[in-house]
This record gives C-alpha cells, sequence and structure tokens, in this order.
C-alpha cells in the first residue's frame, strides 16, 4: 500500500516531501463555541468573587478557544490613587509569563541556524568560561540548561525579582564576580530567573540587537502585539496596573522597577487583550497538520516548547471540583510548566509575580482552550482561580479532546483483516501479514484461535468503525450473537505497512455503537 506524498510549495531544509493523506485530529463538537459561551455569566462571576475574597485591587481575565478570545473582563482599580478602573486594555506587568517569549526567541535563532540548544553558554557569554562548577564531573551549561531550569543554579525568586532593572553590563560583572552553584548542571530542576537572564543576553549577542527589541520586531509586532510595553515610563498612565501589597491593614504601593536584562525573566507588560493574540499562537501549535506555517515560530517549534524536558514531579492533588485525588505529573519544556494528570489531559502554563502583581496564563492543546489572568497584588495567586474555572468550563461544558482521524491505510487493513479471520485467504495473507506474523505464532494456532473466538461470538451481526490509536495502530469490535470479538492491531513502518501485532479476544456484549 503506497502512502501518496507532496513537494512542498515553501519547502525548508531537510522537510520537502510529505503525505498527501494524513488527516489531522479533529473536533467532534460543532457547538463547542457555543456551549463555553454559555458559560461566561458563570466564569466572570467566579473571576470577580474570586478576586473580592482575595482583596485583588483589581484583575483581568479572558478565555481563549479555538484561536480567538470569546470572553474577556475587568474589574477593580488600577490605580487606586486616580481610581482608574482596569478593562481589558489595561496593561499589567506580567511578571515570569515572560520567559515563554524569551524562549521562543532562543527558538527563533535556532531555526534560523544562528545558535544550536546544545551550545555552551561561553560559547555567546564567554565571561561563563571562567566560572567555578561544584564538583569536577559536572557538564559544561549549554542553552538547553538554561531554558529547562537544569543548570544548577539556585532557586532566586525573592531576589531575582529585585534585578528586574540590572543592566547588562551589571549581568556581565556579576559573572565575572562568581557564581555558586546549589547542584552539578543537568542535575535536576531548579527554577532561575538569573538563567532567562543569561538568555536574554545570548539573544542579544546572536541577534546584534537588544533582547526587547528583538523580542518586540520578531514575536510582538508579528503578532498584532501592539499596546505591550518593555518600560513603565513608556506607557500611557491611563492604562498602566499599579501594583500594591496589603499591608497593617492598608494598600502600601509597591515601586515600578525599570527594564534591564532580567526583563528576559519577567518584564513585559500587557494586556489580556494583546497577550490572547499570544496565547492563540501556542494553541495553532496543535494538531500537526499540513500547510504553511503562519506564526513568527514554526508550529513544530512551539509544540518543542509544550513538551516536558525536565520533569518536576508526580503528586496525588485533589481535583478542583471535589476531593478525589488525582495523580498528576509535572514537568518544565522551554520557558512553560507541563502537567498531565489522572485523566490524561496535558495543560501548558506559566504564572508570573513580582512585587505588585500576580497572573498566570493555561491552555490545553488538545481541547483547544486557554485562560489568562492578571492581578495588581503581590504575589497573586492568579493560578488557582485560572485551574478552577477552566476544569469547570470543561466539566460542565463536557468539552472533549480533539479526536484521531481514521487513516486510509488503518481503513484498508481493518477490511483485509476482516476478510481474513473469516477466510485465512493465502495470498491475501502474503499481502498483508508482516514476515515476524507466523514466526511469533504459528498459521495453524492462529486458525485454530480465530475457529474458537467465533464459536464463542456466534453469528457476527455489527463491526463497529476501527477506533484509532495512531496512523499505524486501532481496535475494532465484531459484534456477536453471544459475545463481541475485540480486534487490535498494528502495522509495520514498511512503505506498504502490514500487520505485524494482532491481539483477538473475547468480551462480554458491548453497547453497540455507531459504525
Amino acid at each position: 500500500m503506497m502512502t501518496g506524498c507532496i513537494q512542498r510549495p515553501d519547502s525548508r531544509e531537510n522537510i520537502t516531501r510529505f503525505s498527501g493523506h494524513y488527516k489531522a485530529p479533529e473536533f467532534d463538537d460543532s457547538a463547542r463555541i457555543t456551549k463555553l459561551k454559555m458559560m461566561v455569566p458563570l466564569a466572570e462571576r467566579m473571576f470577580q468573587d474570586y478576586a473580592a475574597k482575595n482583596n485583588f485591587p483589581a484583575i483581568a481575565y479572558g478565555i481563549v478557544a479555538d484561536q480567538k478570545l470569546i470572553f474577556a473582563g475587568a474589574k477593580g482599580a488600577i490605580n487606586l490613587k486616580s481610581k482608574t478602573q482596569a478593562t481589558t486594555k489595561s496593561l499589567f506587568r506580567i511578571a515570569s509569563m515572560t520567559k515563554s517569549f524569551t524562549a521562543m526567541a532562543i527558538l527563533k535563532l535556532r531555526d534560523e541556524g544562528r545558535l544550536q540548544l546544545s551550545d555552551p553558554v561561553s560559547k555567546h557569554i564567554v565571561e561563563m568560561k571562567e566560572i567555578v562548577y561544584l564538583t569536577e564531573d559536572s557538564p559544561e551549561i549549554t542553552i538547553l540548561n538554561l531554558l529547562t531550569m537544569s543548570a544548577g543554579f539556585p532557586e532566586d525568586n525573592p531576589w531575582g525579582d529585585r534585578q528586574l532593572a540590572d543592566t547588562p553590563e551589571e549581568l556581565i560583572s556579576f559573572i565575572k564576580g562568581g557564581i555558586t552553584f546549589s547542584n552539578s548542571p543537568s542535575k535536576e530542576f531548579e527554577y532561575s530567573n538569573m538563567g532567562y537572564a543569561m538568555l536574554g543576553r545570548i539573544i542579544s549577542t546572536v541577534s546584534g540587537t537588544s533582547y526587547q527589541q528583538y523580542i518586540t520586531d520578531n514575536i510582538l509586532k508579528p503578532l498584532g502585539m501592539d499596546d505591550t510595553r518593555w518600560e513603565y515610563a513608556d506607557v500611557d498612565p491611563s492604562l498602566l496596573a499599579i501594583g500594591y501589597r496589603f499591608e497593617g491593614g492598608e494598600w502600601i504601593e509597591e515601586a515600578l522597577l525599570h527594564d534591564g536584562i532580567y526583563g528576559a525573566m519577567g518584564g513585559l507588560i500587557t494586556s489580556i487583550e494583546d497577550f490572547s493574540k499570544y496565547v492563540s499562537l501556542h494553541l495553532s501549535a496543535s494538531p500537526p497538520r499540513n500547510g504553511r506555517d503562519e506564526g513568527p515560530l514554526r508550529r513544530s517549534s512551539l509544540r518543542e516548547m509544550h513538551k516536558p524536558w525536565q520533569f518536576r514531579s508526580l503528586e496525588v492533588n485533589p481535583g478542583a471540583q471535589d476531593d478525589n485525588p488525582c495523580p498528576t505529573t509535572a514537568g518544565y519544556g522551554y520557558g512553560l510548566g507541563w502537567r498531565k494528570d489522572c485523566l490524561g489531559r496535558e495543560r501548558v502554563s506559566h504564572s508570573g509575580g513580582l512585587p505588585g502583581f500576580g497572573s498566570d496564563f493555561r491552555f490545553y492543546p488538545e481541547y483547544g482552550i486557554g485562560i489568562i489572568c492578571f492581578a495588581n497584588l503581590t504575589y497573586a495567586p492568579a493560578g488557582d482561580v485560572n485551574a478552577r474555572i477552566i476544569d469547570t468550563l470543561i466539566m460542565k461544558t463536557g468539552l472533549k479532546p480533539r479526536s484521531i482521524q481514521i487513516s486510509d491505510t488503518l481503513q484498508v487493513r481493518k477490511d483485509q483483516i476482516i476478510k481474513l479471520l473469516t477466510s485465512w485467504d493465502q495470498p491475501l495473507e502474503k499481502k498483508i501479514l508482516a514476515e515476524n506474523f507466523y514466526l511469533d505464532r504459528a498459521r495453524e494456532q492462529w486458525i485454530k484461535k480465530a475457529a474458537e473466538i467465533f464459536e464463542g461470538t456466534g453469528h457476527i451481526t455489527n463491526v463497529e468503525g476501527i477506533v484509532p490509536f495512531n496512523e499505524l495502530r486501532g481496535r475494532f469490535i465484531m459484534h456477536g450473537e453471544r459475545q463481541d470479538a475485540v480486534v487490535f492491531f498494528t502495522l509495520t513502518p514498511e512503505r506498504s505497512p502490514k500487520v505485524q501485532q494482532l491481539e483477538l479476544y473475547l468480551e462480554p456484549k458491548a453497547e453497540l455503537k455507531t459504525p
């Protein structure tokens, strides 16, 4: 069975031929967006109740689905002195949510061949050649280590937050003064703002422009994020959210730090409306598919950002809707956190916290939905409300991930397997069975097993459609008068994929599904 291939009209290096028959996963529910919009009043009430309960001066929020901002709102004051009210255009400092922009810039430079993730950091920051490692057998720190928080630097949130305005010269002076390690590089995950400041320096060195200008020209402008800024002094005061902390029964204004080299770890200032365009970009990366890449970064590179390159933990967390434990594994990608829960749902996210601000965004690539929350309270726990709301939306709307489509190859082999199991036609065997098939179980044993199975089923009344696991693996049910026969098969990687594994077993009669 030949798989068709076509030439790429905008061919890139290495990938010039690809299947013209691939069917990307699709959402089955055409009313999913309508159902989500019906939940807007509930989501808005949850956001505002949470803000009131946690004493946020202001909150701004939005929900993105299928690459569109389907709902946005805001409440409270972004400036307590002027009593300026928050809107979806208000500009909040989003702190560590900035890190994924830094990672995106690194991958863009990588895709352009201007650096490699395996590059030693010292190749681009020569002062790193002189640092003293923790152990004699330590590997040299690479760009990948910085991206994945595995450089061996100590967690530095309280200290790092106060370095935002440092200049590039101050960062280099700091490196020259020596770095103390908490672990050997590549040993484990430990959150480092300093590591992302170094990435900012690398971006500047490789691109020949400032970190901020490179991000603006290559990510913000292409996405139409025209209101997003780095320096708070450049923001219209009527739009700028002032940060606060509540102490001793009164509001205390937190000093806004100017932009600097540590902006790469947390300096971006943006609005819900602007940031929704960035979330939409990430959602556009899934699923893998044919068609031109329209974004500032390749879809494949975006998906690379979303994957866990450092595993952090395995936990049993109570679900947002009840107290049932839900085992969850967590990791870190490139400037983004990753989590997979007991329901198999993959979540990509990042929070942000600085004196005066707390923020969070998260999205579920296979569900096509994301959520954003900004607040102007020191380290506001915006992630908690985002988790509660998105879990509620998924549960109440019955939102489902995309369904894998049945490949032509699977469908053809399924029909041939049905014929084979009832006829054991030798020309057909030669055509569809891999060379290992009868080596793993003799032909006579297969014929005997199939006869026993169909004796158990009785007359076959109906065959369900195949449930695909991927392009070359699937299962289907043959309904019998007495019992059902389950058929699982997986195909080889040959040009004409053949059956390398076949499982056939009985199970009690199942509910009949539409073929």
